[in-house]
């Protein structure tokens, strides 16, 4: 920033306009400002400060800000106007403010306001006009202190130093300073950092204590699962070390789970045997009652066999005597009907005869009707014949039957022993392919825990290794950026002494004959100064300076660049630890295929399970199978005999029966055939004889019969006759005693049953007790198994939950612990921050140390190298430490508190130190150059050699293209200083009256 032009009117003492030309000042780099006391010399700074910021320095600015500014010896129709014209950041602007005024109504009595106006213009070269910008006042001001860079505090205490600020600055406490620093420097964002931080650290413990709180819910409800056989830890919310001792308890209480569920399992099996072994029991018990019962049975039966025997005797001898009284029925017949049928025998008897066999043709009518009965005897007795017929093919088909049964058993049986043989065997494989899942799944849960470590260690150890690259290529350009840096530093040293060296030439190229030296004062050169060859002017001297400075800069933000990477690689490092990258690869491949396979096996625990349970019922159903064959076939044994025996009776009566013919159905159709012939011929023949003679016949012959059938007369022959219903009765009565007696005996010779019969009498009820007794137990050990199995789902579950919480919580409370130490930190309650300085209080001190170095630059020519301002960060009392400014006396060597100092060596001090302060403002505020600095007073306490040196420092900001405005009223500086603007004050108001310049 350089001032060109200031334009005052009615404006504090200056009633009537007035200007300052700082073009003419500024050319001889050092100018004073000097008048009585009282004539207004601070209110040209004054102006300066309000057209710029629309308001002035310090405490000179109050309420009714217009009305004090206004020149009371200025004339009521003057409006007060400051306006100023300025060079910043390369823009040329004219700036013009008018105060508010109260002036007379131009109408009637009393007065109004003016409103202030405020006017904003920029300079057009390629035009060569002025164009206007703005005439709003916010507008203005946020242009103006975005150009400068600096709010109007620091404006004041940068470019218009302060009478006695100095002083005070360097002689107050902590305290006093930190607010001094903290408007200039505007430290208020690190204060709202550490209000940030506080904030986010009261944050993320919320979450984290809120995380922590539904993990202890979590872990309840594990407890809760476990039957409360499971250890909380005694831990709050948010509290170090919570997540890692819920998850070891879940582990313990899964362990736990687990055992008592192998030990369900244990119990579950001997109940499963117990209760098999109790089934067998029974069913021996249940066959057993029932074989006893069959023998006792069988002999009930015997014994009402035997008790029938007489009555069966006496049915059977019946059954004789019919069938013999069955011979003599043709005689009684033909008795009867010999009368009616000799009248038709004479005349069908050839016709009768013609039918007959050839060796029956010629037979007498004896003859013939005895082979008529004969036939019909043989034709009586193939009734039961024909039953017996019918019965065997019903057995025929029930052993059949019986074989089909057994067949089918015998494959039920075979294909249940050869399965069951295999059953250890298979169980044991499918128990193993159990435990094997099982062990997998508990491997896999650890392998799970120890993969993220893994991945995280691997990926900071790839981080390190980028990092270690990083850090060698960060060496190589810090230290080829320091090299170029001292060489630049060495080169621009070089210059600037070779410039030091030919000043002189540069001094009188710009000597004017009759215009005062301004090294001696002089209006004559005689013989000025001659540029020599190789001569370093101001531009070299500047380029070669900003070289320097853009190399430092290179240098520092290498050095910074070198920092950052150590401290990432210190980071990964301790994260990675020193193991190599490609050991930590293939642990966390190895871990991974480990898991993965692991894995793989669990995940068939569940599968592994239901076939086994399969295996198992199986196993019950071919057992139950295998028995129930074994039942049936013991019931066929018995069956197969009876019947056996009795196909045996009927195939030999059959035998009998048919004769030659194929089948006793032929058999009897042929007798019948015969006895009819027979018959017919017979009673054709007698019927040819003498009505009487046949009567006769008939008589002796149906004696003969009856004889011959064992009777010792007809009438008991007749006697002894069956009809067909009476003789089937008969037969079903003899044949049902012979079923009976065969199959008692049949019962009675079976070794299985008489072995039973020998035996204890069964006790089945007991036997149903004891099988009950072991269901019971069964479906108890089942209930605490599926018990035990529900717990270890439920642990699983939920602790999978609680490690999802803690891997997600992970992040959040790392967040926490890293927010937490940053907050402690920067509120300097930390036991890392051994000087307890807060982050405002330590951004300060670094400033003031800046400050500090800058200023003892010039300290160190002012004093002629005896002192030498230092910054300390010493703790005070109980308080923070950061702000303290000590003063280092070269000649005693020893460090002392700045309050020591004497009143000239206070204004020296103080002034090297605004200096400094000046310097280190502007460079935080964006490096904008300021051309021109005013020095308010403070030189009266110097003595002439101080005063010189001081003058020397004053003199070398020229260095820097400045231009520095001492406001004095000392005698001595009107001698020394030859550009000067002049402060005359009398009873009409100051004026302004500028010499000494071109």
């Amino acid at each position: 920033m350089r001032l060109h032009r200031l334009d005052i009117t009615a404006f504090g003492p200056f009633g009537a306009s007035q200007s300052v030309d700082f073009d003419d000042l500024s050319a001889a780099g050092l100018f004073l400002l000097h008048g009585p006391t009282g004539a207004g010399k601070t209110s040209v700074l004054d102006a300066v400060c309000y057209a710029l910021y629309g308001s002035v320095p310090g405490a000179r600015q109050g309420g009714g800000q217009g009305m004090t500014l206004r020149s009371d010896h200025a004339d009521v129709g003057t409006r007060t106007e400051v306006r100023l014209e300025l060079t910043v950041a390369e823009r040329r602007l004219e700036i013009t403010r008018q105060p508010p005024r109260e002036r007379p109504k131009l109408r009637g009595k009393g007065t109004t306001v003016d409103k202030a106006q405020t006017w904003l213009r920029e300079y057009d070269a390629t035009a060569g006009a002025w164009k206007d910008l703005s005439r709003s006042h916010q507008e203005i001001g946020e242009e103006i202190t975005q150009l400068l860079g600096m709010s109007r505090e620091q404006f004041c205490q940068v470019v218009l130093l302060p009478q006695g600020d100095f002083a005070r600055f360097l002689r107050a406490d902590a305290e006093a300073r930190g607010k001094l620093l903290g408007r200039l420097f505007d430290t208020r964002r690190f204060a709202e950092v550490e209000k940030r931080l506080a904030e986010r650290r009261r944050t993320t413990e919320a979450q984290v204590r809120e995380g922590d709180a539904t993990l202890l819910a979590d872990a309840h409800r594990m407890q809760q699962a476990a039957g409360r056989a499971m250890e909380l830890p005694e831990l709050a919310p948010g509290e170090p070390g919570l997540a890692e001792a819920v998850l070891g308890a879940a582990a313990v209480a899964r362990s736990t789970a687990r055992e008592l569920r192998a030990v369900a399992d244990c119990r579950l099996t001997a109940t499963e045997s117990a209760q098999a072994g109790a089934e067998r029991d029974l069913a021996d018990a249940r066959e057993l009652d029932r074989l006893q019962r069959r023998f006792a049975e069988a002999e009930e039966r015997a014994a009402r066999l035997a008790e029938r025997a007489d009555a069966h005797r006496a049915e059977r001898e019946r059954m004789e005597r019919g069938r013999k009284a069955e011979a003599v029925a043709p005689a009684l017949e033909l008795r009867d009907a010999a009368d009616t049928e000799h009248r038709r025998a004479a005349a069908s008897e050839a016709r009768a005869r013609a039918l007959l066999p050839q060796a029956l043709a010629d037979a007498d009518t004896t003859g013939l009707a005895a082979a008529a009965r004969r036939s019909a005897e043989e034709l009586g007795g193939l009734e039961s014949a024909r039953r017996a017929e019918r019965r065997l093919a019903e057995l025929v088909e029930e052993r059949a039957g019986l074989d089909r049964q057994e067949r089918a058993d015998e494959d039920v049986l075979h294909e249940a022993e050869t399965w069951l043989a295999d059953w250890e065997t298979t169980r044991t494989a499918l128990q193993t392919r159990v435990d094997c899942a099982q062990e997998a799944a508990t491997r896999t849960e650890q392998l799970t825990v120890q993969r993220d470590p893994a991945q995280r260690r691997l990926g900071a150890a790839r981080q390190r290794d980028q990092y270690a690259a990083d850090t060698e290529e960060a060496q190589r350009l810090a230290l080829t950026s320091a090299e170029q840096a001292v060489e630049a530093r060495a080169h621009w040293l070089d210059l600037k002494e070779q410039r030091l060296n030919g000043i002189a030439a540069e001094l009188a190229a710009n000597l004017t004959d009759g215009t005062p030296c301004a090294v001696c004062g002089a209006t004559e050169h005689p013989a000025p100064a001659r540029k020599v060859a190789g001569h370093v002017d101001r531009e070299a001297e500047e380029h070669a300076l900003a070289a320097y400075q853009a190399a430092d800069e290179r240098r520092a933000e290498a050095e910074r660049r070198l920092g950052t990477v150590r401290e990432a690689l210190a980071a990964a490092t301790a994260e990675a630890g020193d193991a190599p990258t490609v050991r930590l690869a293939e642990e966390a491949e190895e871990l991974e295929r480990q898991y993965a396979r692991t894995r793989a096996i669990a995940s068939g625990l569940h599968a592994a399970q239901e076939e086994l349970r399969r295996a198992e019922r199986e196993r019950e159903q071919r057992v139950a199978a295998q028995q129930q064959a074994a039942v049936r076939s013991a019931s066929r044994v018995a069956g197969r005999d009876r019947l056996e025996r009795e196909q045996a009776v009927l195939e030999e009566e059959l035998t009998r029966a048919r004769g030659t013919a194929e089948s006793v159905t032929a058999r009897a159709a042929q007798l019948e055939h015969r006895a009819a012939l027979l018959t017919e011929a017979a009673d054709t023949a007698r019927l040819a004889e003498d009505t009487a003679q046949r009567l006769k016949d008939a008589d002796a012959r149906l004696a003969d019969a009856a004889f011959r059938a064992g009777f010792d007369t007809p009438g008991d022959a007749a006697a002894a006759l069956l009809d067909d219903t009476a003789h089937r009765e008969l037969q079903r009565r003899l044949d049902a005693w012979q079923s009976e007696d065969a199959a008692v005996r049949a019962v009675l010779a079976e070794a299985d049953t008489a072995a039973a019969a020998a035996r204890p009498p069964a006790d089945p009820t007991a036997a149903e007790r004891t099988a009950a007794d072991a269901g019971r137990s069964l479906r108890e050990a089942s209930s605490a198994r599926d018990a035990a199995t529900r717990r270890c789902t439920d642990l699983d579950r939920l602790s999978a939950h609680a490690t999802t919480s803690v891997r997600r919580l992970a992040p959040l409370r790392e967040e926490h612990t890293r927010v937490a130490r940053l907050a402690s930190l920067a509120a300097g309650t930390s036991a890392d921050n051994e000087r307890r300085m807060r982050l405002e209080s330590y951004v300060l001190a670094a400033r003031l140390e800046q400050v500090a170095a800058a200023a003892t630059a010039r300290l160190g020519r002012m004093s002629s190298g005896r002192y030498t301002l230092v910054h300390s960060d010493d703790r005070t009392g109980r308080g923070r430490s950061g702000l303290g400014l000590h003063v280092v006396d070269a000649w005693t060597g020893r460090e002392r508190d700045t309050a020591t100092l004497s009143g000239g060596e206070t204004f020296f001090a103080s002034l090297a130190l605004a200096l400094g302060l000046a310097d280190v403002v502007t460079d935080e505020a964006g490096g904008v150059r300021l051309d021109t600095l005013f020095i308010d007073e403070g030189f009266g306490s110097l003595d002439d050699q101080t005063l010189d040196e001081v003058l020397d420092v004053l003199d070398a900001l020229r260095e820097r293209d400045r231009s520095v405005g001492i406001v004095s009223h000392v005698a001595d500086l009107r001698r020394r200083i030859h550009a000067q603007l002049e402060v005359v004050k009398d009873r009409s108001g100051s004026t302004l009256r500028q010499r000494g310049t071109g």
